[in-house]
Protein backbone atom coordinates (compact mmCIF):
# COMPACT_ATOMS: atom_id res chain seq x y z
CA UNK A 1 0.00 0.00 0.00
CA UNK A 2 1.50 3.47 -1.16
CA UNK A 3 0.73 6.71 0.71
CA UNK A 4 -1.66 9.27 -1.09
CA UNK A 5 -2.54 12.93 -0.93
CA UNK A 6 -5.91 14.07 -1.90
CA UNK A 7 -6.95 17.40 -2.99
CA UNK A 8 -10.35 18.78 -3.32
CA UNK A 9 -10.74 21.35 -6.15
CA UNK A 10 -14.03 22.84 -6.05
CA UNK A 11 -14.98 26.72 -7.06
CA UNK A 12 -18.13 28.60 -8.40
CA UNK A 13 -15.71 28.86 -11.72
CA UNK A 14 -12.46 26.26 -12.49
CA UNK A 15 -10.07 26.70 -15.51
CA UNK A 16 -8.35 23.44 -16.58
CA UNK A 17 -6.59 25.15 -19.38
CA UNK A 18 -5.27 23.88 -22.45
CA UNK A 19 -3.59 24.72 -25.74
CA UNK A 20 -4.05 28.65 -25.96
CA UNK A 21 -4.13 29.68 -29.56
CA UNK A 22 -3.85 33.48 -30.30
CA UNK A 23 -6.26 35.24 -27.92
CA UNK A 24 -8.86 31.89 -27.27
CA UNK A 25 -8.00 30.33 -23.56
CA UNK A 26 -9.67 26.64 -24.01
CA UNK A 27 -10.19 24.09 -21.03
CA UNK A 28 -9.82 20.38 -20.76
CA UNK A 29 -12.30 18.12 -18.96
CA UNK A 30 -9.52 17.20 -15.96
CA UNK A 31 -6.62 19.32 -14.01
CA UNK A 32 -3.34 19.83 -16.35
CA UNK A 33 -0.02 18.42 -14.50
CA UNK A 34 1.34 21.38 -14.52
CA UNK A 35 -1.62 23.26 -13.00
CA UNK A 36 -1.35 20.91 -9.96
CA UNK A 37 2.44 21.48 -9.79
CA UNK A 38 1.76 25.63 -9.94
CA UNK A 39 -1.08 25.25 -7.48
CA UNK A 40 1.56 23.21 -5.19
CA UNK A 41 4.53 25.85 -5.76
CA UNK A 42 2.27 28.59 -4.91
CA UNK A 43 1.43 26.98 -1.67
CA UNK A 44 4.34 26.22 -1.19
CA UNK A 45 6.34 29.79 -1.26
CA UNK A 46 8.21 28.83 -4.51
CA UNK A 47 9.03 31.97 -6.57
CA UNK A 48 8.45 32.03 -10.31
CA UNK A 49 12.05 31.72 -10.82
CA UNK A 50 12.98 28.22 -9.04
CA UNK A 51 12.98 27.15 -12.36
CA UNK A 52 14.57 23.72 -11.11
CA UNK A 53 12.21 23.35 -8.01
CA UNK A 54 9.55 23.71 -10.07
CA UNK A 55 10.60 20.99 -12.70
CA UNK A 56 11.75 18.51 -9.96
CA UNK A 57 8.63 18.97 -8.06
CA UNK A 58 6.79 18.39 -11.58
CA UNK A 59 8.54 15.11 -12.28
CA UNK A 60 7.95 13.70 -8.86
CA UNK A 61 3.62 13.62 -9.23
CA UNK A 62 1.68 10.82 -10.01
CA UNK A 63 -1.52 12.29 -10.18
CA UNK A 64 -4.85 10.95 -11.50
CA UNK A 65 -8.46 12.63 -10.38
CA UNK A 66 -11.92 11.70 -9.91
CA UNK A 67 -14.84 13.98 -11.67
CA UNK A 68 -17.95 14.06 -8.59
CA UNK A 69 -19.20 17.20 -10.80
CA UNK A 70 -18.47 17.99 -14.25
CA UNK A 71 -20.28 21.23 -14.14
CA UNK A 72 -21.53 23.02 -17.00
CA UNK A 73 -19.08 25.34 -19.54
CA UNK A 74 -19.64 28.99 -20.11
CA UNK A 75 -17.17 31.12 -21.91
CA UNK A 76 -16.54 34.94 -21.07
CA UNK A 77 -15.75 37.75 -23.49
CA UNK A 78 -13.14 39.78 -22.46
CA UNK A 79 -12.43 43.67 -23.64
CA UNK A 80 -10.31 46.54 -22.44
CA UNK A 81 -9.51 49.68 -23.99
CA UNK A 82 -5.78 50.79 -23.62
CA UNK A 83 -4.17 53.72 -24.12
CA UNK A 84 -0.46 54.37 -25.69
CA UNK A 85 0.52 54.56 -22.00
CA UNK A 86 -1.48 51.62 -20.46
CA UNK A 87 0.43 48.57 -19.30
CA UNK A 88 -0.99 45.20 -18.67
CA UNK A 89 0.31 42.83 -16.11
CA UNK A 90 1.10 39.50 -17.13
CA UNK A 91 2.75 36.06 -15.75
CA UNK A 92 6.44 36.82 -17.63
CA UNK A 93 7.12 39.34 -14.89
CA UNK A 94 7.07 41.68 -17.79
CA UNK A 95 4.25 44.24 -18.13
CA UNK A 96 2.72 43.96 -21.46
CA UNK A 97 2.77 47.24 -23.82
CA UNK A 98 1.32 47.92 -27.44
CA UNK A 99 3.85 48.23 -29.41
CA UNK A 100 1.95 49.59 -33.31
CA UNK A 101 1.16 52.75 -34.10
CA UNK A 102 -1.27 55.54 -33.14
CA UNK A 103 -4.01 53.75 -34.66
CA UNK A 104 -3.60 50.56 -33.24
CA UNK A 105 -4.77 52.07 -30.22
CA UNK A 106 -8.29 52.43 -31.33
CA UNK A 107 -9.33 48.98 -30.76
CA UNK A 108 -10.11 47.47 -28.09
CA UNK A 109 -8.11 44.81 -26.61
CA UNK A 110 -10.10 41.19 -27.18
CA UNK A 111 -9.40 38.03 -25.61
CA UNK A 112 -12.10 34.52 -24.91
CA UNK A 113 -11.61 32.63 -22.20
CA UNK A 114 -13.49 28.99 -21.00
CA UNK A 115 -14.33 28.18 -17.69
CA UNK A 116 -16.12 25.41 -16.00
CA UNK A 117 -18.49 26.47 -13.87
CA UNK A 118 -19.81 24.11 -10.75
CA UNK A 119 -17.28 21.66 -11.12
CA UNK A 120 -16.41 19.55 -8.04
CA UNK A 121 -12.75 16.93 -9.09
CA UNK A 122 -10.63 15.48 -6.32
CA UNK A 123 -7.02 14.67 -7.21
CA UNK A 124 -5.37 11.77 -5.64
CA UNK A 125 -1.27 12.19 -5.94
CA UNK A 126 1.59 10.79 -4.87
CA UNK A 127 5.17 11.72 -4.56
CA UNK A 128 8.38 9.83 -5.99
CA UNK A 129 10.82 9.23 -4.74
CA UNK A 130 8.40 9.99 -1.29
CA UNK A 131 11.25 11.00 1.48
CA UNK A 132 12.77 13.31 -0.78
CA UNK A 133 11.79 17.30 -0.02
CA UNK A 134 9.03 18.23 -0.31
CA UNK A 135 6.77 15.35 1.51
CA UNK A 136 3.48 14.65 1.28
CA UNK A 137 3.03 16.24 4.67
CA UNK A 138 4.87 19.35 3.87
CA UNK A 139 2.19 19.23 0.94
CA UNK A 140 -1.30 19.05 3.24
CA UNK A 141 0.63 21.84 5.69
CA UNK A 142 1.10 24.36 2.78
CA UNK A 143 -2.37 23.40 1.45
CA UNK A 144 -3.85 24.83 4.45
CA UNK A 145 -1.31 27.35 5.14
CA UNK A 146 -0.19 28.57 1.69
CA UNK A 147 2.21 31.24 1.28
CA UNK A 148 0.45 32.61 -1.15
CA UNK A 149 -3.49 33.14 -2.41
CA UNK A 150 -4.42 29.49 -3.98
CA UNK A 151 -6.18 29.26 -7.56
CA UNK A 152 -7.77 26.67 -9.74
CA UNK A 153 -6.60 27.68 -13.27
CA UNK A 154 -6.98 30.81 -13.63
CA UNK A 155 -6.49 33.74 -11.02
CA UNK A 156 -10.59 34.30 -10.51
CA UNK A 157 -10.98 30.85 -9.62
CA UNK A 158 -10.55 30.89 -5.66
CA UNK A 159 -11.44 27.43 -4.10
CA UNK A 160 -15.12 27.50 -2.45
CA UNK A 161 -13.74 24.24 0.06
CA UNK A 162 -10.68 23.28 1.56
CA UNK A 163 -8.08 22.11 -0.49
CA UNK A 164 -6.02 19.56 1.45
CA UNK A 165 -8.97 16.90 1.93
CA UNK A 166 -6.82 13.76 3.63
CA UNK A 167 -4.16 11.06 3.30
CA UNK A 168 -5.63 7.33 2.06
CA UNK A 169 -3.21 4.40 1.61
CA UNK A 170 -4.10 2.17 -1.44
CA UNK A 171 -2.04 0.55 -4.49
CA UNK A 172 -2.75 2.63 -6.80
CA UNK A 173 -4.41 5.88 -7.64
CA UNK A 174 -7.49 4.25 -9.29
CA UNK A 175 -7.71 2.57 -5.53
CA UNK A 176 -7.36 5.64 -3.97
CA UNK A 177 -9.78 7.65 -5.73
CA UNK A 178 -12.22 4.48 -5.03
CA UNK A 179 -11.84 4.53 -1.37
CA UNK A 180 -12.17 7.71 -0.86
CA UNK A 181 -15.52 9.37 0.28
CA UNK A 182 -17.34 10.20 -2.72
CA UNK A 183 -21.05 12.13 -3.20
CA UNK A 184 -24.32 10.41 -3.53
CA UNK A 185 -24.01 9.08 -7.43
CA UNK A 186 -23.60 6.43 -8.74
CA UNK A 187 -21.13 6.99 -12.06
CA UNK A 188 -17.64 8.72 -11.77
CA UNK A 189 -15.72 10.17 -14.56
CA UNK A 190 -12.04 9.04 -14.28
CA UNK A 191 -8.26 10.47 -15.53
CA UNK A 192 -5.24 7.95 -14.66
CA UNK A 193 -1.82 7.67 -15.84
CA UNK A 194 -0.87 4.17 -17.51
CA UNK A 195 -0.22 1.33 -15.45
CA UNK A 196 -2.36 3.16 -12.34
CA UNK A 197 -5.59 0.61 -11.96
CA UNK A 198 -6.60 -2.66 -13.04
CA UNK A 199 -10.26 -2.32 -13.17
CA UNK A 200 -11.95 -1.92 -16.34
CA UNK A 201 -13.46 1.35 -16.92
CA UNK A 202 -16.75 1.90 -19.04
CA UNK A 203 -16.88 4.22 -21.94
CA UNK A 204 -13.06 4.28 -21.49
CA UNK A 205 -10.25 5.27 -24.20
CA UNK A 206 -6.54 5.62 -23.97
CA UNK A 207 -5.55 8.95 -25.13
CA UNK A 208 -2.01 11.19 -25.33
CA UNK A 209 -1.95 14.57 -23.47
CA UNK A 210 0.37 17.58 -23.73
CA UNK A 211 0.35 18.83 -20.17
CA UNK A 212 3.66 18.86 -18.73
CA UNK A 213 6.07 22.28 -18.65
CA UNK A 214 9.02 23.38 -19.16
CA UNK A 215 9.23 26.05 -16.07
CA UNK A 216 12.21 28.03 -17.51
CA UNK A 217 10.77 28.71 -21.18
CA UNK A 218 7.17 28.36 -20.30
CA UNK A 219 6.44 26.21 -23.01
CA UNK A 220 4.62 22.72 -22.55
CA UNK A 221 6.29 19.88 -24.59
CA UNK A 222 6.20 16.26 -24.58
CA UNK A 223 3.08 13.82 -24.08
CA UNK A 224 1.74 11.52 -21.13
CA UNK A 225 -0.26 8.96 -21.53
CA UNK A 226 -3.56 8.61 -19.62
CA UNK A 227 -6.58 6.78 -19.54
CA UNK A 228 -10.21 8.38 -19.11
CA UNK A 229 -13.61 6.20 -18.54
CA UNK A 230 -16.49 5.71 -16.52
CA UNK A 231 -16.47 3.57 -13.20
CA UNK A 232 -20.49 2.64 -12.11
CA UNK A 233 -19.23 0.36 -9.16
CA UNK A 234 -17.57 3.11 -7.05
CA UNK A 235 -20.41 3.65 -4.50
CA UNK A 236 -20.10 -0.37 -3.73
CA UNK A 237 -15.92 -0.21 -3.26
CA UNK A 238 -15.92 2.98 -1.61
CA UNK A 239 -14.38 2.38 1.59
CA UNK A 240 -13.19 5.48 3.46
CA UNK A 241 -11.69 3.12 6.34
CA UNK A 242 -7.67 4.19 5.55
CA UNK A 243 -8.57 7.63 5.28
CA UNK A 244 -6.61 10.24 7.57
CA UNK A 245 -6.80 14.05 7.96
CA UNK A 246 -4.62 16.58 10.33
CA UNK A 247 -6.50 18.88 11.62
CA UNK A 248 -6.67 22.27 10.16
Amino acid sequence: MRRHLLMRLRAPLVSFGGETIDSYGVIRDFPALSMVTGLIANALGYDRGDFDAHDRLQARIVMGTRLDASGTRLADFQTAQLGKRDEGWTTRGMPETRQGGEDSYKSPHLRRREYHADLDALVAMRLESADEQPTLDDIAGALDRPKRPLFIGRKPCLPMTRVFAGMIDAHDLLGALQRAPAPDASDFRYQLPEGEGEVELRHSRWQDVCDERNWRTGVHGGWRRVFEGNDPRLKDSASPANLSERSA
